[in-house]
């Protein structure tokens, strides 16, 4: 695993944007895997922006998104379907038969986890994996204790995931499942960038960088990644043995 401090937010974002733009460039047939969330938004603007703007081909490339909220309709602002196609896969042109994601609506779960495994297998795993930390450890709706070997599959959220996943949202929604990529399938990313910012995150970000790696907390599996980037700002780093500036 690779640690990268930086001084602000948008220097974070930045940095990232620019590690995603370089992926895509260096192999244009990439399978890529998107989170949703805070963490990543300005960097997914900032790809957004740049692909438009250099005319990067991203014709060759699919598109994945990382979990959803079960029941969920994509239409919802709170939807990870709606914050990708609106920071990320509209702005950047992607076409519908590029993307793959997670259908929260769907009356077959196992079907849909399976779709997505498929795709995943017959393009050989994901190339580049991008993840934030959830307030629990998690990443995606790998909640804490999800097997190791998992798949694609449907997951109870615990509580956590339940009251932060609210601010998502302009109503009261029921978001007690999720729909994810498994934990086998993000260690097996060929790369794996995750993403964390403000203070709120420091403790989460200690317990992923310095304790024992396990499924207690899925963030920690980051530091068995050989090709692990875990990209944060100094506020996320405040709480660290070792103060990174």
């Amino acid at each position: 695993m690779e640690l990268r401090v930086f001084e602000k937010y948008p220097d974070l974002s930045i940095g990232a944007a620019a590690m995603m733009i370089n992926y895509i460039e260096r192999k244009p047939d990439a399978l890529l895997c998107f989170a949703t969330g805070d963490s990543p938004k300005l960097a997914y603007q900032l790809v957004a922006e740049t692909i438009k703007r250099e005319g990067t081909d991203i014709s060759k490339c699919f598109f994945i998104g990382l979990d959803e909220w079960l029941g969920i309709s994509p239409d919802n602002t709170g939807s990870c379907h709606y914050f990708l196609q609106q920071y990320l896969f509209g702005p950047m042109g992607v076409e519908s038969s590029q993307s793959c994601l997670f259908d929260a609506m769907t009356t077959n779960e196992e079907e849909e986890c399976k779709k997505m495994n498929k795709i995943i297998a017959e393009r050989g795993g994901i190339d580049l994996m991008v993840a934030g930390i959830g307030m629990n450890g998690h990443i995606g709706f790998n909640e804490p204790g999800t097997d190791i070997n998992s798949m694609a599959h449907v997951a109870r959220l615990d509580e956590i995931t339940q009251e932060v996943g609210k601010k998502y949202f302009t109503e009261e929604v029921a978001i007690s499942k999720g729909i994810t990529v498994g934990l086998k399938q993000v260690l097996q990313a060929k790369t794996l960038l995750m993403m964390a910012s403000g203070k709120k995150k420091a403790p989460v970000i200690k317990r992923a960088v310095e304790e024992k790696t396990g499924t207690h907390w899925p963030a920690s599996l980051i530091q068995q990644h050989a090709n692990g980037v875990l990209m944060i700002d100094t506020e996320a780093a405040s709480e660290l043995v070792t103060q990174f500036r």
